[in-house]
């Protein structure tokens, strides 16, 4: 719900046609076959920066479709508005000999809103194309031109979307006046690129030839991470009527306070004196931001708002005000706007919001990194992190969705990178206890408490409020346990910077623990099990561990009377990685069996060679988590 560059993002990855003499797929060397779903026979990307509000993006791509599963690389999408016209569209589609099938141009794409279903105005359009066709493999080709009326996002080059897809043959040319000042950021990029300048134009020809597909690992790091990629950013740019020029993020952060927000703070009056009075007796600066925050969550909504300008830039606090709605920037700077108004600083951040961390480069400033605006405020010796788009989020809590990044900070002295506070392994915490009764037939039933915390805390919140019956839904899916059923529901929430949700329930599980001849087979582990992750040899990418987590389970079984427990054997293991630590345990006194089991998963990253610890490590998990018990019974 917070995205505000979406737009602007897809445009960057939209892709189409070319054309060759012969598209017959046994032209393709068999190594870019290997383990390919589709192969990019010619791609050719130019840019034409004849001026910042006049650039011409041309895109020719020849793409072969292996099978079902590469079918998306075959697909076109195009967004354009007032400032982003398409200028042409063709293209042509040949079967698997390179025999024509069809043509099809411009009239034959679907176009429609690009309302994204929460946007209140959006003037932006969305044109996309699928071709019809069901014998594989074939072959597609596009042809486009657009034209942007700005050049502060150009669009950026990776010749290889995903790890499987192969390549042929890939280009960008990127053309702009000898005198232009542009920064190129190059990733994984062995080669040097082509360069002709003359006196008109200067000329920059980046080329791949006979990239490979590869198997998808995993816990690899993000493919934009290890990919090949060009990034190029205009020193002096032009903008939906703005102009600036930046070549690092003190520089954008200063513009962007500035042109963008600066005039947009003002509050009307009535409303400066309604918060003055809010906050009267409040006797430090973070109770009352605090008391503020629950005003802006009690009175504003999110939506969001994507129109011109408005992709960067919010609307006035002034509008918020009035309307009671706004989307994430335009809410941040609401916020920001009525802490100032009791004398409270805060900044403006710019952050690359997802469950996924990915921060802001140091090294590299751009305006395409950031999606999602957050609100900072640095207290002395206390600062703290606001997300206001979000009305039941606690006050100070940053979810998964924006913690432990590079963020920009946007000043009246200009822009610097902060980090976000990270959620940490000893933090993520779900903590269950269940106390069960199994029956003569290998039912169980019970209570169970389950307290979640950390980036654990949102994986239940998301019930609270729903109907008992898609609670009971949702419950079910979530534990995924055949023929249980919750008799009870209920969950109890702690509100503040390290947020708990409690989750208490009542459930029955029918023919949970089979029972054959005169034995009874019980898993003691129910709730919690770990799937096991596949051995790879030659692994090739680092082992990425995005978040860690603490799990701690204890449930405790009082046994049926026909249970022989004298020959019930107590399990004990425990063993330890750099990757985290394992324990459980089952042991018995009187008629009551307790399983303990305790995990713990680090993040991080590590060298491809420890894959195959990782992997031995999770499997071990995954064999102990399995473990069953063969419970003997009185004749």
């Amino acid at each position: 719900m917070r995205f505000l560059f979406t737009i602007f993002s897809l445009l960057l990855v939209s892709v189409t046609g070319f054309a060759q003499d012969n598209y017959d797929v046994d032209l393709i060397p068999a190594n870019l076959r290997n383990r390919a779903n589709a192969c990019i026979r010619n791609e050719e990307t130019t840019i034409d920066m004849r001026s910042p509000d006049n650039v011409l993006l041309n895109v020719k791509k020849a793409i072969t479709v292996f099978n079902q599963n590469g079918e998306d690389e075959a697909r076109l999408v195009l967004y354009y508005d007032k400032n982003i016209s398409i200028k042409g569209i063709k293209g042509e589609v040949y079967n698997s000999v390179g025999k024509l099938t069809n043509k099809f141009s411009q009239n034959d794409f679907a176009d429609m809103s690009a309302a994204d279903g929460f946007s209140l105005f959006v003037d932006s359009r969305v044109k996309h194309y699928l071709p019809s066709v069901n014998q594989y493999p074939y072959t597609v080709l596009y042809n486009y031109e657009i034209r942007n009326k700005q050049n502060l996002i150009i669009p950026d080059w990776s010749p290889k979307p995903a790890d499987d897809v192969s390549v042929e043959k890939s280009t960008y040319t990127f053309i702009c006046k000898p005198t232009d000042q542009v920064r190129t950021k190059t990733q994984n990029y062995s080669g040097t690129p082509d360069v002709i300048t003359d006196e008109k134009q200067k000329k920059t020809i980046w080329k791949a030839n006979n990239i490979l597909a590869v198997r998808t690992e995993p816990y690899s790091p993000a493919h934009e991470t290890y990919a090949t990629n060009i990034q190029i950013a205009p020193k002096t740019f032009y903008y939906y009527n703005h102009k600036g020029s930046y070549t690092n993020w003190k520089e954008l952060g200063k513009w962007i306070y500035d042109d963008l927000l600066a005039e947009r703070k003002v509050l009307p009056p009535a409303t400066i004196e309604m918060v003055k009075d809010l906050v009267k007796n409040e006797k430090t600066d973070k109770d009352k931001a605090r008391k503020i925050y629950q005003y802006l969550q009690d009175k504003t909504r999110y939506i969001s708002v994507q129109i011109g300008i408005g992709g960067f830039q919010p609307i006035a606090a002034s509008e918020v005000d009035r309307l009671g709605y706004g989307d994430c920037k335009a809410l941040v700077n609401y916020m920001q706007s009525l802490l100032s108004a009791v004398n409270i600083d805060s900044y403006y951040c710019v952050v690359s919001a997802g469950s996924e961390k990915k921060s802001m480069d140091p090294e590299y400033a751009s305006m395409v990194q950031g999606n999602h605006i957050i609100l900072c405020i640095p207290l002395k010796n206390d600062t703290t992190w606001l997300e206001c788009t979000s009305q039941k989020i606690p006050f100070g809590f940053l979810s998964d969705f924006t913690d432990d990044r590079l963020v920009l900070a946007c000043t009246a002295e200009g822009g610097k990178l902060l980090h976000t506070p990270k959620l940490t392994t000893a933090e993520n915490l779900q903590i269950r206890k269940a106390d069960l009764t199994l029956q003569l037939d290998g039912s169980v039933s019970g209570k169970m408490n389950t307290v979640y915390a950390g980036s654990q805390y949102e994986n239940q919140e998301s019930l609270i409020g729903k109907s008992i019956t898609e609670q009971h839904k949702l419950l079910k899916e979530a534990y995924n346990i055949d023929n249980i059923d919750f008799e009870a529901v209920s969950f109890a929430q702690k509100k503040d910077i390290s947020p708990k949700l409690t989750e208490e329930v009542s459930i029955n599980i029918r023919n949970y623990a089979p029972v054959n001849g005169n034995k009874m087979f019980l898993q003691p582990n129910a709730f919690n099990l770990r799937r096991s992750i596949p051995e790879i040899k030659n692994r090739t990418l680092p082992v990425y561990i995005n978040r860690g987590y603490t799990d701690e389970d204890t449930i405790v079984y009082t046994l049926p009377d026909n249970v022989i427990t004298e020959l019930i054997i107590g399990q004990d293991k425990a063993f330890k990685s750099p990757f985290g630590e394992y324990v459980c345990k089952a042991s018995l006194v009187g008629n009551q069996l307790t399983y303990y089991r305790k995990f713990i998963l680090n993040d991080g990253t590590f060298p491809a060679a420890q894959y195959n610890e990782f992997s031995k490590f999770i499997n071990d998990v995954n064999s102990a988590d399995y473990l069953k018990l063969a419970l003997s019974l009185k004749k």
